[in-house]
């Protein structure tokens, strides 16, 4: 019998027509309803705010057919592999694994993300912070409490096999072919327990309240990880022969751990800023003008090159809320986060500067991480009890303290306190910041609002040091260790750490067999 012929076909339609009228508009044309489609991407095509419309690109065909499913090798090895942290590398090298047939040990300093989002419930309300379970610590890791998008430029191979993971184990199957696809951090936290089932089922063992704090090694080697409970600070000792190290980008303490042992490490250079919220529909507004309401929040990504450091957007949160992001205490940190359907009052955007070695002022591995923790310290120390420091924007670029709120009032949930975010961060970042903000506002209408809040301090835009490994994914000064993810220095992201997860289980699988 022969193929199926695939045919790919280019779909414009209006705003207001439903997304199924395409299968309709294949059967017009072909003159018979297509027996297979799928939907490849969406885009929002908002160039002539007059005629905003949907493309979409759609395969199709008028006989049966049924993708073949992908299958992996099966290796057949008893060695014994751990995974260090249950962020989205730790937890989809683990799934890649046991679709070769393996069951990796998953070691997580932090609780279950059922408990987790307990524990950052009772720090929003009590500001004790659990400096072992929180925002950045736990099951799912920093991206959990997130805005849940899933945009990457990385390692194109294995984004569509992320993606089509996030749709197995529960998220909406229109992140598939969204242009920007967003799962949103309610539906993240049904997911993440959906990947626990699958693995449990399938062999893997979690060890929650559990911290990596040392190994041992056999001719240069890995042989064991020292470990320590969270909660009983009960030390124990877990013999491995494979170790796939995806520690975060906040594991300062794992850093300062591995650079003691000789592991070899590097400096990188980190962008850090501010988070900046407008009210969520004047940004819609700006973007689609009179149809906003027929379409979803907007977002948005802007670039300034109006002063030497370049300036930029990250992490744009539609309807979305500002978080703390702090796992030390008498430090503060931001993200932004929102839930599937964005329908927040806000939206808020991380707007970052690029930051220099030269700025850290010292020239060894750890100067860029004192350097983040001397700018949290001063955040923390504008408040009390974790409140963030806030400032207008017509306050900023004229250096006061603001005294009250215009039409935009902070999401912030720990609380708020008016400072000089001039006086906490760098002076290079304030002046790149203050030539930025009117420089986008030319070409986003109202983003240099006087009213528009800056919140400080966005901080953890990346690990500010990476884990050397070779073209074996294998550090170079320690057979058997797998630096991998954001915290090693090779993601940047929920997307791109997921597939460096994968990326590392199938060097583990190639090097095992």
């Amino acid at each position: 019998m022969s193929e199926p012929i695939i045919s790919d076909i280019e779909i414009k339609l209006n705003i207001s027509e439903p997304e199924d009228i395409i299968w309709r508009i294949i059967r017009n044309k072909c003159g018979a309803w297509p027996r297979y489609g799928k939907i490849v991407k969406k885009s929002l095509d908002a160039r002539d705010k007059n005629h905003i419309c949907w493309r979409y690109q759609v395969q199709y065909s008028l006989q049966p057919y049924t993708p073949p499913e992908k299958t992996y090798e099966k290796v057949a090895s008893d060695k014994k592999i751990a995974i260090i942290g249950a962020g989205p590398a730790g937890l989809f090298c683990a799934v890649r694994l046991v679709q070769h047939g393996l069951k990796p040990v998953i070691i997580e300093r932090g609780e279950d993300v059922k408990s987790r989002a307990e524990t950052c419930r009772k720090f929003f309300d009590e500001r004790e912070l659990d400096t072992s379970s929180n925002i950045l610590f736990g099951e799912g890791g920093a991206g959990a409490f997130s805005d849940g998008k899933l945009n990457t430029q990385t390692r194109e191979n294995l984004n569509d096999d992320v993606l089509e993971l996030f749709v197995k184990f529960g998220a909406p199957k229109e992140i598939l072919y969204n242009n920007k696809p967003h799962v949103g951090s309610d539906n993240l936290y049904n997911v993440l327990q959906n990947i626990r089932r699958f693995l449990e089922d399938n062999g893997v063992t979690y060890m929650f309240n559990t911290t990596f704090t040392g190994f041992s090694r056999t001719e240069n080697r890995i042989s064991s990880l020292q470990l320590k409970n969270s909660r009983t600070g009960e030390e124990s000792e877990l013999p491995v022969d494979v170790a796939v190290l995806c520690p975060g980008h906040s594991a300062r303490d794992t850093f300062e751990m591995l650079d003691g042992e000789k592991i070899h490490m590097e400096p990188t250079e980190f962008s850090i800023g501010v988070r900046i919220e407008h009210l969520s529909e004047a940004i819609s507004k700006a973007q689609y003008g009179k149809n906003y309401k027929l379409l979803p929040p907007a977002d948005y990504k802007l670039v300034s090159h109006a002063h030497e450091r370049t300036v930029f957007t990250f992490c744009m949160c539609p309807g979305g809320m500002v978080i703390p992001a702090v796992n030390e205490e008498g430090e503060l940190a931001i993200n932004g986060m929102s839930m599937f359907a964005r329908d927040g009052a806000n939206s808020n955007s991380a707007l970052m500067v690029q930051m220099k070695r030269k700025d850290f002022g010292a020239d060894d591995l750890f100067a860029g991480m004192r350097f983040q923790r001397e700018i949290e310290r001063k955040a923390f120390a504008c408040g009390k009890d974790y409140s963030a420091p806030v400032q207008l924007y017509k306050d900023f670029k004229s250096n006061r303290v603001s005294s009250g709120y215009g039409e935009v009032t902070p999401s912030y949930p720990v609380g708020c306190t008016f400072a000089p975010l001039g006086e906490i961060l760098p002076p290079v970042c304030v002046e790149a910041i203050k030539a930025a903000i009117p420089d986008m506002g030319r070409r986003l209408k109202g983003f240099d609002s006087p009213s528009a809040v800056m919140t400080g301090v966005e901080t953890r835009f990346s690990s500010p040091v990476k884990i050397v490994r070779d073209r074996t994914c294998q550090s170079v000064s320690l057979k058997g260790l797998y630096p991998c993810g954001e915290g090693a220095g090779y993601s940047g992201g929920i997307t791109s750490s997921a597939a460096d997860g994968l990326f590392v289980a199938e060097a583990v699988a190639r090097n095992l067999q």
